[in-house]
């Protein structure tokens, strides 16, 4: 019996893979577009915000030596979600990867919370769009696996605040919190695991990020206004970067993660692990 090939290229190679990121313009998602670009990818990502995607496609093709194509979609229905699968319907016969990130945040006073944009809107874009661009693309999807060693996969963005004892943070306003952002990023972890089971019947695995703190557009204000507050906050001393998220990513793409579905991994810098940051997050 010969001994099996444990390489670096083996274990963690997408070259050739063909993948879609949604609000992967900026941000956490961009970040995750460069790490399957950079590895010969082919990404589309997609954003409400044309200049921005285009200007992102054109950055991480010019890194190659994969391709990144931007397309334009809002993901607030499931008709939008249907458009969004169609575009890439019409480029593609198969999909390897499907990243779920497009996502917003509202934080606002406990009475006097926003009902449309605060709750309507941010829990139609965080949660439900997760589930109908996923079910929406699901053709293409298992169309992209080649069996249980080599299975197409989606990852859904959720977020620490997903399981957080506390929608409050030390850097906003006495009684201001993220009510309805840290309660659809608790949906999305569950979400990630009712899908897991029925989409391993068909070779597709379904797993969650959970990051803490990283540069994002969500949370630049407090990096600028408090990034000495955010680092205290973390048990190793500093907030996430690119190369962090890129190495989780390229792990739960590839060949190395094909056993595990149905997970939510926190990338937080161990905040999880410590009460005190736990509840200020």
């Amino acid at each position: 019996m010969s001994a099996p090939d444990l390489s670096l290229k083996t274990l963690f190679d997408v070259k050739g893979k063909v993948a879609l990121v949604t609000g992967g313009g900026t941000g956490i998602g961009k970040m995750i577009a460069a790490a399957l670009v950079q590895n010969g990818a082919r990404v589309y990502i997609a954003s409400r915000k044309k200049q921005v995607v285009d200007e992102t496609a054109k950055e991480l093709t010019e890194m190659g030596p994969g391709e990144c194509i931007a397309l334009v979609a809002d993901l607030g229905t499931k008709a939008q979600a249907h458009a969004l699968a169609d575009q890439i319907k019409q480029r593609e016969s198969k999909l390897h990867i499907l990243v779920n990130n497009a996502g917003m945040a509202w934080g606002s006073n406990l009475e006097d919370f926003d009902e449309k944009n605060g709750w309507d809107r941010l829990m139609a874009l965080n949660v439900k769009s997760v589930f109908y661009v996923t079910t929406a693309l699901l053709p293409l999807l298992e169309k992209g696996s080649d069996g249980n060693l080599s299975p197409a996969r989606v990852i859904n963005i959720s977020s620490v605040a997903g399981t957080a004892g506390s929608a409050e943070d030390k850097l906003s306003a006495p009684g201001n919190g993220t009510w309805s952002y840290a309660t659809s990023k608790a949906a999305v972890n569950h979400l990630t695991r009712v899908l897991a089971l029925p989409l391993a019947r068909r070779n597709i695995l379904v797993n969650a990020i959970a990051p803490g703190v990283f540069p994002s557009r969500m949370t630049k204000f407090g990096i600028e206004h408090g990034i000495s507050t955010m680092e205290k906050q973390q048990p190793l001393g500093r907030i996430g970067t690119t190369e962090d998220m890129a190495g989780l990513a390229l792990f739960l793409c590839s060949r190395s993660s094909a056993h595990i579905t149905g997970t939510v991994i926190p990338i937080d810098g161990g905040a999880t692990i410590s009460l005190n940051a736990y509840a200020k997050l």
